[in-house]
């Protein structure tokens, strides 16, 4: 029998890259976040603590900047450059999704071809190819956990 779930912690796409963090479920219990270097949570993803209950991970609305081309190639050349500029880019068949930035949204105004909007939404970014599968958390006791 699968564990049952007993917090949910809603986290922006920063902090679902923290390994080492306090944060706060949604009812308001403090979690303490020790994961491997380098992982990146998912909206959905499920860690388990040592006594063996579970904390769902919920992506959490931000402002982001969602991008919309009039040609697959446009959309195609707007990934590629902000792919040059290492941005956390979330992708999609018809759009693109990336946290708002001045200097970005310029450069793409430039490109021609796309469409910018600002929205509200859970941001997905593309986590990359060495993603870990296996999480946990330790519940906080107010004590340091370094």
């Amino acid at each position: 029998m699968a564990a049952p779930v007993v917090a949910t912690l809603s986290l922006t796409a920063s902090d679902r890259a923290k390994s080492r963090h306090r944060f706060t479920a949604d009812d308001g219990t403090p979690i303490y976040l020790n994961l491997p270097r380098g992982t990146v949570l998912r909206g959905g993803d499920r860690l388990g603590g040592d006594d063996e209950t579970v904390i769902e991970i919920v992506a959490k609305p931000e402002p982001v900047v969602v991008v919309k081309a009039q040609s697959s190639f446009d959309l195609l050349r707007a990934a590629y450059h902000l792919g040059n500029r290492h941005v956390s880019l979330e992708l999609a068949p018809d759009h693109l999704t990336l946290e708002p930035d001045a200097v970005l949204e310029a450069m793409l105004h430039q490109l021609g071809g796309l469409a910018l909007s600002t929205a509200t939404l859970p941001f997905e970014p593309e986590a990359g190819a060495y993603r870990s599968a296996t999480h946990s958390y330790s519940p906080s006791h107010g004590h340091d956990h370094n």
